[in-house]
């Protein structure tokens, strides 16, 4: 009996990488045994688990030697028991483990539409900054690669698709009786299955997809993986959970995200460590599957204490802390914090034991906003808790959802623990010789050094690096506003404005020292010993119609 030969639907995705380790996730199109070969002699294998009608395997790697340039095949066997019949062998990609003493090279930004790459969207949203970043490692030597990828926020659109992703949802809505879906959600994704469109039109492509295979990627989410201003205040949630619909999309939201980004992100320590994944693998059955993540997306959702999105990834003399500044808000007006109290007792746990001579916080929201809008954020924080009186408090409110008001200078009580935590990490008689913080989510990018005010930092580098958008650039009128929120007048304005809020002053002073930028693009920080330094990369079409990135600005990140 012939047996067909099972195939790849998404991947191969090079996910965790140290000096002898590494993690390889990909999703099949049936049941099947997945293992990955490598030319150094070392493999793994995985059976795949299935969750509605979607298998998927992440398969570890031990052992390997450490900055070792190797290649993988990856090999999926229907039915093992007869002989070569069902299987399909296929090339993966290349890996480069790490090394403890060379520099470290990390390419980031967030916010990326998957919009195909026809001429109408190139010409509305413009070239894609992955695919420029794709197109230069493919004619560069490994050496030249960047040795991990974070992708810091909003890999997805669940509230706007591109346009064939919502000619098909709109088809499906036709096709099935849900009255809980009405016309605010036609075009909107509200399943795990309708999220699997996105993830496979993102990262499926020919033109991204040798890069995700060989590059090793971090990931965080942000409120485009669930649906705009997610989180941005208790308002907006109550509003929201009276929606028909906003069970099922948490349950999606949340689901797809721990399949797709969430498993790669943990080290096969980890894997082995996190309960849900140990129960998903046992599970006999898909509908038992689908249980267990339906209940962990809801417990996620409602009790953040209940699940961590936050990790770390140690590499060489590097700490980089990934932190979920979305779910684990605390909303009471009362408290307001970007991190419940559990998410930062953890953070500053994993910040001051570390060695580490880089501390680089990856947060998907710019910790160090553009000086007037970090300001008005503060100004709005105080009037909505009611430093104008009731009325304004309401005012407020309503102004925090309209001008997404929510980034870290929104939620002064973190802003100033993460002062306060900094300041820790330079009173130390060795301090890390950088803190830097990598964000994306504001569709631009910028360099912003910054200092103490009460205490010198001649030893640490402080950095705020924005970069966003990958591929979703900023309608011209708001360019206009970030142009003008680095201006002297205009930032001495809104802090006086602020200040009549009652808002007094935090003991960290920075300015934008390169930027702001608005084009689609790529950020790199390089690390080398004690040094770091910053590249700026925007992406472009050539005339032949290839996509490429081309240097915007590079500078040393000094004390």
């Amino acid at each position: 009996m012939s047996i067909e030969s099972p195939a790849l639907v998404l991947g191969p995705i090079l996910r965790f990488v140290d000096s002898t380790r590494a993690t390889v996730w990909v999703e099949t199109d049936r049941a099947c045994a997945v293992e990955v070969s490598t030319s150094t002699g070392q493999s793994g294998m995985e059976q795949t688990w299935d969750v509605h009608d979607h298998h998927y395997a992440v398969i570890q790697l031990r052992g390997l030697p450490a900055a070792t340039l190797i290649d993988y095949t990856v090999t999926l066997t229907a039915a093992a028991d007869v002989g070569e019949a069902g299987v399909t062998v296929r090339s993966g990609g290349r890996l480069h483990t790490a090394s403890d003493d060379a520099p470290l090279t990390v390419a980031f930004g967030s916010c990326r539409r998957g919009d195909t790459y026809d001429d109408e969207s190139l010409k509305a949203i413009g070239a894609d900054g992955l695919a420029g970043l794709a197109r230069r490692v493919e004619a560069q030597g490994p050496d030249e690669w960047p040795q991990l990828l974070l992708l810091l926020g909003d890999q997805v659109y669940a509230d706007d698709p591109s346009p064939e992703i919502k000619a098909l949802l709109r088809e499906r809505r036709a096709s099935r009786n849900d009255p809980e879906l009405g016309e605010e959600v036609l075009e909107e994704i509200c399943d795990f299955e309708e999220y699997t469109w996105l993830y496979r039109e993102s990262w499926g492509v020919d033109e991204v997809s040798g890069l995700m295979a060989s590059i090793p990627s971090c990931m965080i989410l942000d409120d485009h993986d669930l649906r705009d201003d997610w989180n941005s205040s208790l308002d907006w949630r109550k509003t929201m959970e009276q929606k028909s619909w906003w069970r099922r999309r948490v349950i999606g939201a949340f689901s797809s995200y721990y399949v797709y980004q969430h498993l790669g992100n943990l080290s096969p320590d980890e894997l082995g460590k996190d309960a849900l994944y140990g129960a998903i693998r046992a599970a006999a059955t898909s509908d038992e599957r689908e249980k267990l993540l339906s209940d962990f997306a809801l417990l996620a959702d409602s009790e953040p204490e209940s699940a961590r999105w936050s990790y770390v990834r140690d590499l060489g003399n590097t700490r980089i802390i990934m932190i979920d500044s979305r779910c684990s808000r605390d909303l009471d007006p009362e408290r307001r914090a970007m991190l419940d109290d559990a998410e930062w007792k953890w953070l500053s746990e994993r910040a001051t034991e570390t060695s580490a001579r880089h501390i680089v916080f990856g947060t998907s929201l710019p910790y160090l906003m553009l000086p007037a809008l970090h300001h008005l954020e503060q100004w709005n924080e105080a009037v909505a808790q009611g430093a104008w009186g009731k009325r304004f408090a309401k005012v407020g409110e309503k102004l925090r959802l309209e001008l997404d008001l929510e980034h870290w200078a929104a939620f002064g009580n973190s802003f100033r623990d993460m002062v306060g935590l900094v300041d820790d990490l330079v009173d130390h008689p060795r301090p890390p010789a950088s803190i830097l913080w990598l964000s994306g989510d504001v569709h631009c990018s910028y360099v912003a050094r910054a200092d103490l005010s009460d205490r010198g930092t001649e030893r640490t580098a402080l950095y705020q690096l924005t970069m966003s958008p990958f591929r979703n650039p900023l309608e011209r009128p708001i360019r206009v506003v970030n142009r003008v929120a680095i201006r002297k007048p205009i930032v001495k304005f809104m802090r006086f404005l602020s200040r009549r809020a009652g808002v007094g002053d935090v003991p960290i002073t920075w300015q934008a020292q390169a930027g702001p930028w608005f084009d689609n693009g790529v950020m790199s920080l390089r690390l080398d010993g004690d040094q770091a330094s910053v590249q700026i990369d925007h992406a472009s079409t050539g005339a032949d119609g290839t996509q490429r990135l081309t240097r915007t600005h590079e500078m040393e990140l000094t004390p």
